[in-house]
């Protein structure tokens, strides 16, 4: 059976600290991205939110237009620097998350833009799961107040590696883009998200090694950095999980990158050690890989750029 990371790859999550300059954070997401690729990094992963604050009140005054696609530079400059900035550095950029505009709809998303080392457009996801939340005594926020939901599962192929799958934040709470993503055949599956102090300090840790283990998989969580000045609060530590749900390696709350290096036989090891893809009893319950799944070319955003 094919390995499915076919050789070994390095990844860096920058956890990137943001402002309200929009020209600011694309420079200085720049300068952190060839940071990472110096040090050799193949896959550069930004947070969600990452041109812009996070917030209701932000998204529409930061978003931008992607269709059609490819939009112009006034459109959509971080489309263009980002774009650009993966062909510069060489590596496959998984742009975070910026506000999107769709005119079509008149309605605003989440949106994840993945870029290849020839600046290549090579998938879009549209946050599926918006963050709509009450804790009494600790925060209430909604996103739906402003953006609409995405209807597809993004999983990217990287000739070289193999596939990966794009999510954004709440996405991770929802262990079945995941279970259809690795059975999918990803080696990797990666979330910018933006958990706050609340749910980071509960789940942050948690779900990202319930996702590896139920997988066996790698898993990559990438957070902006924290500043208590903002309006939301990020919880930063940025980590990566291997195969086994073991912490490779995790940062504090400021701005770093982390970095790790994916080996081609720890998805098998870890497999053969406990055989849970050949013990599953779809007999008994199904796969939900197996069921309509939207991918892209579904659903409303069909006309999204098709990897």
């Amino acid at each position: 059976m094919a390995k499915l990371l076919k050789k070994p790859v390095k990844l860096a999550l920058v956890q990137l600290a943001t402002g309200a300059d929009k020209a600011h954070n694309l420079s200085h997401a720049r300068s952190k991205v060839l940071e990472a690729t110096r040090a050799g990094a193949n896959i550069v992963v930004l947070p969600e939110c990452f041109n812009s604050p996070y917030g209701t009140s932000f998204f529409p005054k930061y978003a931008e237009t992607l269709l059609p696609s490819p939009p112009t530079e006034s459109q959509s400059p971080t489309f263009h620097a980002l774009s650009n900035l993966a062909k510069e550095s060489g590596a496959y950029l998984v742009g975070g998350s910026i506000p999107e505009y769709w005119a079509e709809t008149k309605k605003h998303y989440n949106t994840s833009l993945t870029f290849a080392p020839d600046g290549r457009l090579l998938a879009t996801h549209r946050k599926v799961h918006l963050f709509d939340i009450d804790i009494p005594g600790k925060i209430s926020f909604h996103e739906s107040d402003v953006l609409s939901p995405g209807n597809k599962l993004t999983i990217v192929d990287l000739p070289e590696y193999g596939k990966i799958a794009v999510a954004i934040c709440y996405d991770v709470r929802f262990p079945e883009l995941a279970m259809i993503a690795a059975r999918k055949g990803a080696f990797l599956l990666l979330y910018p998200g933006a958990f706050n102090l609340t749910t980071g300090a509960l789940h942050w840790e948690l779900q990202a090694r319930a996702r590896a283990m139920d997988n066996q998989v790698y898993v990559g969580l990438c957070s902006p950095a924290r500043d208590m000045k903002a309006e939301y609060n990020a919880w930063g530590h940025s980590m990566i999980v291997d195969p086994n749900a073991a912490v490779m390696a995790q940062l504090g709350e400021g701005e770093d990158i982390v970095y790790a290096d994916l080996d081609a036989d720890k998805i098998e090891e870890t497999r053969k050690g406990i055989p849970i893809y050949t013990q599953r009893r779809f007999d008994v319950y199904p796969d939900v890989s197996k069921g309509h799944v939207k991918y892209d070319g579904d659903g409303d955003d069909a006309a999204l750029p098709k990897p």
